[in-house]
């Protein structure tokens, strides 16, 4: 995948596309895939780096939802469930099974809560993972030997699906281009072109180069996530909102605080959600939080009231509590909720989704998951195609299709296990490069060769592309990937042919980036 080949590609062609999908998060990543399948012609537009918002910021779960099945909403879990399931089959590089323990501190929560777990089980079919059973105060402590053992009575143990949420993307946007269509990134979409009140399509620019592009097409997909209004209003300044932005806080702790390889699950926070404290990529992982965002932003910023209850919160559940100058790296992320006249807060607003059709013809695709993101870029895509009149070149459906990097001998336990079927390129181009298989930074797992495959196959563009999502740097200790990005801005430079100032220029704007990662 090579952004050079795929911008020549739009340069050459002048016929309208079938669909232009706007946004390259989990959505329109996902519909990419699916219309390209199709058979249709395709090109999606990101105007940042893909899934360089709220789809590299999750919690790093591919699940139904234990905490919308408390809420009684079982079309979701389902939902969610059977997808987990789909993903585990398509991309079992990435996604994989976690334990979870659920402690129980009060006489009546092993038994109410096992129970609840219980059903989790039934409704899902085909099972990937172990079913849930009881603990007791031992086994607990066994799974997660960190956890309070003050008035521990045990627990439940339940199974889900974990995965990455960045480097899904970069597959997903791989597998696009494998079928056919073009992904491009730093494409921004400035405008809808109209013929009459029909939309035919969109004027665009690149981001790098300032050239604009306009770019006719049979039927466009509105996939921006949290910006879905800001499209939207592109159609009709008058469109009422849909989106109540709601900001996820995680904060990213030594191993030391949660060793072993259990998650941690508290079943309920003083706003009524649940807490996760997970193991990934040798890290702790503590979240998440749900505060309403009145004006969305591309960079979020936790808030010191977010950061305080995380802290709180998990301290009360592990012998080991953490303090402020304990956290490695703080990020944010904004949710697309759908908003609801009768809900209270975000917390009680549903995950599921929405598809709209403006009388121009504007399909937007809102709200959701990481988890069905499969599931609603085929719903978007088939009212696309309805709307538009395209048919279906390719029989069957995206829900048995292998992701780019499928193995049957997936395993992130070797350095390159993450890649997939690509590790052994890797593996190799780690020989054949200066010092390929050194360290980019003695307390980061990632390697020079990573650096140089991002730029040459997964279109890495800039320092932060590489830190941020084609490896987890900046998520996993955010001061190391600030010390690591002189040397990654020097590797992306020879690559990309650019000049010592776009260097200096490149590690400034990503220590600024950096910067709101870490706790004053």
């Amino acid at each position: 995948m090579n952004r050079d080949s795929l911008l020549a590609h739009l340069e050459s062609t002048s016929e309208p596309w079938d669909v232009v999908i706007i946004g390259g998060g989990a959505t329109g990543l996902g519909a990419a895939v699916d219309s390209a399948f199709r058979g249709h012609r395709t090109l999606l537009l990101e105007k940042a780096d893909f899934a360089s918002g709220t789809s590299s910021r999750s919690t790093k779960l591919i699940h139904g939802g234990v905490r919308y099945l408390r809420q009684g909403n079982l079309r979701l879990v389902l939902d969610g469930l059977r997808e987990r399931n789909r993903l585990v089959q398509n991309a079992p590089h990435l996604v994989h099974d976690l334990s979870f323990v659920l402690p129980a501190y009060k006489w009546w929560e092993k038994s109410f809560y096992g129970a609840g777990l219980k059903l989790y089980d039934r409704l899902t079919r085909d099972r990937n993972f172990g079913a849930s059973r009881f603990l007791s105060r031992s086994d607990a402590i066994f799974h997660t030997p960190t956890l309070n053992p003050q008035g521990l009575r045990g627990g439940v143990l339940y199974h889900d699906g974990q995965f990455d949420d960045a480097r899904l993307a970069v597959n997903l946007a791989q597998t696009a281009a494998d079928l056919g269509a073009v992904p491009l990134n730093y494409m921004n979409v400035t405008g809808l072109i109209k013929d009459g009140n029909r939309i035919v399509g969109v004027a665009a620019c690149d981001e790098e180069t300032g050239k604009t592009f306009e770019v006719p097409a049979r039927v466009v997909i509105n996939a921006t996530g949290v910006f879905s209004d800001v499209v939207r209003r592109m159609d009709d300044l008058q469109a009422a909102p849909i989106i109540a932005a709601s900001q996820g806080t995680h904060i990213v702790l030594d191993r030391s605080f949660l060793p072993g390889d259990s998650a941690v699950l508290v079943p309920s926070t003083s706003d009524g959600r649940v807490l996760f404290a997970i193991p990934w990529h040798g890290k702790v992982l503590v979240g998440t939080t749900d505060t309403p965002v009145v004006q969305p932003q591309a960079e979020p910023r936790a808030t010191e009231q977010e950061v305080n209850f995380l802290l709180s919160h998990i301290s009360r559940h592990l012998s080991l509590r953490p303090a402020r100058n304990d956290v490695l790296s703080v990020f944010a992320g904004l949710r697309p909720l759908i908003r609801s006249e009768v809900a209270r807060n975000t917390s009680a607003l549903s995950r599921d989704h929405v598809i709209l059709v403006s009388g121009s013809g504007l399909v937007t695709i809102a709200g959701g998951k990481w988890t069905t993101y499969r599931q609603m870029a085929e719903e978007a895509v088939d009212t696309a195609s309805r709307l538009a009149g395209l048919t279906q070149r390719t029989e069957g459906s995206t829900r048995t299709l292998r992701i780019h990097g499928w193995t049957d001998q997936a395993g992130s336990e070797t350095p390159w296990g993450i890649y997939g079927s690509d590790a052994a390129a890797i593996q190799a181009l780690a020989g054949e490069e200066p010092e390929g298989d050194q360290l980019l930074h003695p307390a980061l797992p990632y390697r020079r060769c990573e650096v140089t495959w991002a730029v040459r196959n997964e279109m890495a563009r800039t320092v932060e592309d590489v830190l941020s999502r084609r490896t987890r740097s900046l998520l996993l200790d955010a001061r190391a990937s600030m010390e690591a990005a002189p040397l990654v801005a020097h590797l992306m430079g020879k690559e990309l042919g650019r000049s010592d100032g776009w260097a200096k220029s490149q590690v400034s704007a990503f220590r600024k980036t950096a910067q709101t990662y870490i706790l004053d």
